[in-house]
């Protein structure tokens, strides 16, 4: 019989389809999944739909259209006062996952230590091993804050990458201006590439500002600086981001890429580039969450559930600790099997599955789903205790 070793064994179906299939197969209001169910804006499926007419419907340049590659320049110089060459340090790709893939398969080899910082987005951990690298976990404290001291005897001379995310997924936390500085102090006279995962860049609250490693020069000429026009504009099937980085590592990037997916979807980078120069499209978006946020939590404080912190992302965190004692991938599954609602348990975000009895729900939905939601976990209460 003819069998295949698994460059991969420990590796099943990501948490995020197991629980939206769940939710579908017994009609479950998915909280789960980070998706939103509400439409797109209709200018920019109306910019596609041009440039599809105007036959942009071909390869694109593998390294991205030149004009969107201008448009995130010009973002990246007024936002974070940064300057970059959109030829040589910007890169066009499907979707933010695959540019911490490419990135990760430059930097990546035999026996490379990669820290991640736990809970870690799931992504991260398999491509490290799936290049032979090996995974050096840091949990964030109690308060999903970075253990400096813990991150600084982590370090040495194997040590090839770090990998941070900031606004984080799963916590909603965001990292802190001393936070960058102290990572600029303790990355200097290294050779430690700096991945940074900043897909959540706009969706950011309560006025407090997005630290960008575009930001922090001494960061930056060092880092892969990822993000995602699928999670800033509500068009996560799209698959398009963009990672920025020195030249000598973009050249690195763009040879895997150009054998991954060499190109990414033509007429949707023409109808971003369009839309980019409206900057109220992206100003406007942590007023649009931090309203969605704010009457979640409302609606969710009449549930017994103890909400976390929330900072940035559109996911909120809560406590079922008091509730109930199960594991939380059992917990999750019994809430979307009886309760009706599906969320996403924390502890698959650990390489050691560490059970913290916290779950995370998105609020990138519609009122009346979010509505619906509570509804279910105010009606099925006692499902909620055991």
């Amino acid at each position: 019989m003819l069998t295949l070793k698994s460059k991969l064994p420990q590796v099943g179906t990501t948490i995020f389809s197991v629980m939206s299939g769940l939710a579908n197969e017994v009609s479950a209001i998915n909280l789960s999944q980070g998706f939103p169910d509400f439409e797109t804006n209709t200018e920019m499926i109306e910019l596609v739909n041009q440039a599809m007419k105007k036959g942009f419907n071909q390869y694109a340049p593998m390294l991205g259209v030149q004009v969107l590659r201008e448009a995130i320049a010009e973002k990246t110089e007024f936002l974070y006062q940064a300057k970059c060459n959109p030829d040589t340090e910007i890169t066009i790709l499907s979707g933010a996952s695959e540019a911490i893939f490419d990135a990760l398969a430059c930097v990546v080899n035999q026996g490379d230590e990669v820290i991640i910082l736990e809970p870690a987005y799931d992504l991260y951990l398999p491509t490290i091993t799936l290049f032979g690298g090996k995974v050096v976990p840091i949990s964030l404290d109690e308060n999903y804050q970075i253990p400096f001291d813990t991150l600084k005897n982590a370090i040495n001379a194997n040590t090839k990458a770090l990998i941070i995310n900031t606004p984080h997924n799963p916590t909603g936390i965001i990292l802190k201006a001393k936070d960058l500085q102290q990572l600029e102090n303790l990355l200097e006279n290294t050779n430690i590439i700096l991945i940074s995962d900043e897909v959540y860049e706009h969706i950011i609250f309560d006025g407090q500002t997005h630290e960008s490693v575009m930001k922090y020069p001494k960061l930056r000429e060092r880092s892969f600086v990822i993000s995602s026009f699928g999670k800033t504009y509500h068009t996560t099937g799209w698959k398009l981001g963009y990672c920025i980085a020195p030249d000598f590592l973009t050249k690195e990037l763009r040879k895997i890429h150009q054998f991954n997916t060499f190109s990414t979807n033509t007429p949707m980078q023409y109808a971003m580039a369009e839309f980019l120069k409206n900057k109220h499209h992206y100003l406007d978006l942590p007023n649009f969450y931090e309203e969605r946020r704010d009457k979640f939590r409302k609606m969710l404080a009449e549930t017994p559930f103890k909400m976390l912190p929330c900072e940035g992302t559109y996911f909120q965190l809560a406590s079922y600790e008091h509730l109930s004692q199960e594991k939380d991938t059992d917990y999750t599954i019994r809430l979307t099997k009886e309760a009706k609602v599906a969320t996403i348990p924390i502890s698959v975000f650990y390489h050691n599955q560490t059970d913290r009895k916290v779950i995370r729900f998105c609020f990138a939905k519609k009122y009346e789903t979010l509505e619906k939601g509570i509804e279910n976990l105010i009606k099925f209460k006692d499902k909620l205790y055991r």
